[in-house]
């Protein structure tokens, strides 16, 4: 249920955007999601749906597009995509890695009128 306070920000940012831009409103807005942040892509574009009304955001699409979980063996040096929960390297086997994508959420674009 952290969707609610990551959707209020989003929110947030546009009104600020719209305002520093002299636009009137926010057509689309494109995040990118990491898989590794449990955030809920849906459960965003639901609260958004909500909280947005009578605002300048109202009836904006929230386009997503998902981050892969991006892994570096600290041993071999490979560096590789993964899936949750398996994080060894594809090279060498080692469990000694390092995450080094998945974790963000990021706003992208906003398209704005």
């Amino acid at each position: 249920m952290h969707e609610l306070p990551v959707t209020k920000s989003i929110l947030n940012i546009c009104e600020e955007e719209v305002k520093k831009h002299g636009m009137e409103k926010v057509i689309a807005i494109n995040i990118r999601v990491g898989e590794l942040t449990g955030l809920v892509p849906a459960s965003i574009e639901y609260y958004f749906d909500i909280i947005a009304k009578g605002t300048v955001a109202e009836g904006a699409k929230i386009n997503t597009k998902k981050i892969p979980i991006n892994i570096e063996c600290k041993d071999c040096g490979e560096s590789f995509e993964c899936r949750k929960g398996v994080y060894n390297c594809i090279n060498c086997s080692s469990h000694n890695i390092k995450i080094t994508g998945g974790r963000e959420f990021l706003i992208d674009t906003l398209e704005m009128d």
